[in-house]
């Protein structure tokens, strides 16, 4: 298999990458509008901030694996991938420290004002009675929106620093929260009103598009803290410029909206710039999250490659809607398999699923067809019929 990486990925992981592929193609200064020409016929292709577009994917032809060597798929077209049956796999819970890390990071420079204190330092200033004030976060509130690996991460940390800490998540309730001793939240506004800082944890999906938004905003208390480490899709940027000022709200992000290309040098939204604690999308930016996320990406490759499904895939059918399923008994043998398809087909019935176990001794196996129509008795008879099918039932 030819393997394309348009990103950096360690040494280490090419290394690897080279044992499993005899053609490991490394091209990191790749952009979403060059990809297109050079993804040619690379069955397996390995980004990082590097923008997977339908261009790309229309113009490969033996592209079959994308994976994003990091946790969230955004920077993918997820949906062409998948209407070309091309699976998409990432590297989730990798970066959780690292992000959590970061997360603190800013909580404790946005109380402070670390950033704006070394700026004037660096200017020759020196202003202790102003920075002298700061809140302290010891009895705090945060409140975590996405309560997945990283969110759980910057928890436990939250509690170290002696901060209660309160979640939102759609796959929390309040007996998972009460376990994980934290306290459940019944809705986004609601933490919104409650917390003192708000930690923000979500993958981007249509219904978390600006779920900061106005509304949001207006909820919080005058003078929180709103820290964004995770998409800057998540939050509705000219909402919360208007916010900043109106209730002196401390934000620090680290992402934003209409982020600039990884090889661009320009920063295109100056004026929230200056009212906020701001990072560069560096919150998985560490060795030991590169590492990880590099060991993970080749165990992706090695699935992939001994398997021919690659683990961690996101655009796999979690449960087929098809209503019927077809369970064949039948002898090992050459055609048994093509037999009962070329009978499905000619009664217009298509198979959603198909798995075909072998029994030990390798004389017998068992085929299971999940199917997306009844099959008519007369199909079920034809199928039964062929000496080599011990029996089908549905």
């Amino acid at each position: 298999m030819k393997i394309l990486v348009a990103d950096k990925l360690s040494e280490n992981a090419l290394v690897k990458l080279r044992t499993l592929s005899s053609t490991v193609l490394v091209e990191p200064n790749l952009n979403a509008d060059t990809l297109p020409d050079v993804i040619g016929d690379t069955d397996i292709l390995i980004v990082r901030s590097t923008r997977v577009k339908a261009a790309t994917i229309d113009a490969a032809t033996c592209l079959s694996l994308i994976i994003r060597a990091g946790a969230g798929v955004n920077t993918i077209d997820v949906g062409h991938a998948s209407s070309q049956g091309i699976h998409v796999a990432n590297c989730p819970g990798k970066n959780a420290d690292a992000v959590a890390e970061l997360t603190f990071g800013l909580i404790i420079a946005a109380d402070r004002r670390i950033a704006y204190q070394a700026e004037e330092l660096r200017a020759g200033k020196w202003n202790k009675k102003e920075y002298s004030k700061a809140d302290g976060l010891k009895g705090k509130k945060i409140g975590i929106i996405g309560y997945g690996s990283i969110g759980k991460a910057v928890a436990r940390r939250a509690k170290s620093f002696g901060i209660s800490v309160i979640a939102w998540s759609r796959s929390l309730n309040p007996q998972i929260a009460e376990a994980q001793g934290i306290t459940y939240c019944p809705s986004p506004l609601q933490l919104a009103r409650d917390a003192d800082i708000i930690s923000l944890h979500l993958a981007v999906a249509p219904e978390t598009m600006k779920l900061v938004n106005a509304e949001f905003l207006d909820s919080m208390k005058d003078g929180a803290m709103l820290i964004n480490t995770s998409r800057g899709e998540i939050v509705d940027q000219a909402a919360l410029e208007k916010a900043i000022d109106k209730k002196s709200l401390k934000v620090a992000l680290d992402v934003y909206s209409d982020e600039p290309d990884v090889n661009s040098s320009e920063f295109p939204h100056m004026e929230l710039a200056k009212k906020i604690t701001g990072t560069q999308h560096i919150g998985a930016s560490t060795s030991q999250a590169a590492d990880a996320i590099a060991d993970e990406t080749v165990r992706i490759v090695e699935s992939y490659i001994r398997t021919g499904k690659p683990i961690n895939q996101v655009n796999a059918q979690e449960k087929s809607p098809a209503p019927y399923k077809l369970v064949v008994r039948h002898f090992n043998r050459v055609g048994v398999l093509a037999s009962i398809l070329s009978t499905l087909r000619a009664v217009n019935i298509n198979v959603e699923e198909m798995e075909n176990a072998i029994f030990s001794g390798q004389a017998a196996a068992v085929c299971t067809l999940k199917l997306d129509e009844k099959p008519t008795e007369m199909a079920l008879r034809t199928i039964n019929s062929n000496p080599d099918i011990i029996q089908a039932s549905l």
